[in-house]
């Protein structure tokens, strides 16, 4: 049994550590040194007979980790959309790591939900979507769209008098779904686990940054008939593009569907002034997700399923049992929303960062981001062999090298190779990506450190890396 004392020198320990990680990562390469192999041989030694002391495990594990851990919390991180972990978060998800709460329902951690219920609150106001809105907490964007797209499934069904909680699937009205051709991979995969097969699926033609076009949209719902559920995105992974609501919600209204938004990072642009007409008329979906640990830079894990239905939400999601108790004057049953019924207390830390950021702060993070996008797109622009492929709407860019009268297949060799400079030069993370069958170095403007300085850097080892291709 772990003493107090030893709890104590290990955690003290294990602080220390974090608090170094977080100092030194300015200093430390982007890219983790170790190879498959040093981690495994680090990793995988043999499990003792007898216990270890609490001190001498946090060391064993920061030596064994420490040259594998990808530096994401650092201000030159561009490879994909994620968050820094903002350091008041990490502070807090310490203390609910050591509270040990279950957040399931009201009755097993008090705090934990009314910390949620007030977390939701906060964030219905940050992006401006309906007040009765209802909302669980997930994993990340991914499990919220599942959620979402549960309660999709159930609604648009008990619209057309079936009774899925009652009948199941076999016998159910065919469900269609139209999504973008450019939608997110975790969408697909969703509706693969919701027991959508692709014939179930209708794609809708997409413009050059990946919108979906309303006329064909038009077109194809006009010739659908039984219950239908239609998928936007704001924030496309390459270009940031945003679907036109303001056209393609009122279309979905009329033949009755559900429209399900995709917000995992663009969402946010709700809350900044200057970025809130990207989003203009998606408070009129159905449905919303987005992810507290990308542009709000909560620690990992942390996602949000929004719906505007509480009633539809409640019948496709909640989980009751004689032992799950609840009493009248009971806050908010999580349970009742997600489907978790052990899970972590997420609240705690998304209630300390926006304690931390303040609206203000929220607001000045995603407006410095896009400038710092803006900024990079200037520093690139001009450069002979250097292409921008997306409108810079918000914080990502999609960058081709090579002459476009150049052979596709060296155009992609030439990104490839800025990529593999960049990787050798340790100073910035950043990766490519395929995007309408180009290669692409795909930046993506995240980190809440990231300022114009660190721009100014990384153009400045883009250009010199492309200057190392092209001149070969």
């Amino acid at each position: 049994m772990t003493s107090h004392k030893e709890f104590k020198a290990a955690a003290e320990k294990a602080l220390e550590h974090a608090l170094a990680w977080r100092e030194d990562r300015a200093k430390l390469p982007a890219f983790p040194s170790a190879t498959t192999a040093e981690l495994r041989a680090r990793f995988d030694r043999d499990l003792p007979a007898q216990g270890l002391n609490g001190e001498v495990v946090i060391e064993n594990l920061v030596r064994a980790a420490e040259h594998g851990l990808v530096n994401n919390t650092h201000p030159n991180f561009y490879a994909w959309v994620q968050g820094a972990s903002h350091p008041i978060g990490v502070a807090a998800d310490i203390l609910t790591s050591a509270w040990g709460q279950n957040a399931a329902i009201y009755q097993t951690a008090p705090a934990a939900a009314i910390a949620e219920e007030v977390c939701a609150k906060w964030i219905l106001e940050l992006l401006d979507l309906p007040a009765e809105c209802s909302f669980a907490f997930a994993t990340g964007a991914t499990t919220a769209s599942f959620i979402c797209l549960s309660v999709a499934r159930s609604e648009v069904l008990h619209r057309q008098g079936y009774d899925l909680e009652l009948e199941g699937l076999t016998g159910a009205p065919n469900i269609q779904v139209f999504l973008g051709e450019e939608a997110h991979a975790t969408i697909i995969s969703n509706l693969r686990y919701l027991g959508f097969g692709r014939k179930n699926l209708v794609y809708i033609a997409v413009d050059k940054q990946g919108r979906m076009l309303p006329e064909d949209l038009a077109d194809k719902l006009g010739r659908a008939d039984g219950p239908k559920i239609v998928i936007l995105q704001a924030g496309h992974i390459n270009s940031g593009a945003f679907d036109p609501f303001g056209d393609i919600i009122p279309l979905c209204q009329t033949h009755n569907a559900w429209v399900h938004v995709d917000g995992a990072f663009g969402l946010w642009a709700r809350t900044a002034p200057s970025l809130t007409h990207l989003c203009e008329g998606v408070e009129n979906a159905d449905s919303w997700t987005v992810d507290g640990h990308k542009w709000l830079q909560v620690p990992y894990d942390s996602g949000y399923a929004i719906v505007k239905h509480p009633k539809a939400h409640r019948r496709a999601m909640d989980i009751s049992a004689s032992y799950l108790v609840s009493d009248p004057d009971d806050g908010r049953n999580p349970t009742q929303f997600g489907m978790e019924l052990s899970r972590r207390a997420r609240g705690f830390t998304l209630w300390a960062v926006l304690q931390a950021f303040g609206r203000e702060g929220v607001v000045e993070m995603l407006s410095r981001h896009h400038d710092c996008a803006k900024l990079l797109q200037q520093r690139l622009t001009g450069t002979p062999g250097i292409r921008i492929l997306n409108q810079v709407v918000l914080n990502q860019l999609a960058i081709a090298f090579g002459d476009e009268n150049e052979e596709l297949e060296k155009r992609n060799q030439m990104t490839a190779a800025v990529i593999r400079k960049m990787r050798q030069e340790n100073t910035n993370f950043v990766l490519g990506a395929k995007w309408k069958n180009q290669t692409i170095l795909r930046i993506s403007i995240i980190s809440q450190l990231t300022d114009k300085s660190d721009i100014e850097l990384l153009a400045a080892s883009l250009l010199s890396a492309w200057n190392a291709v092209r001149f070969v």
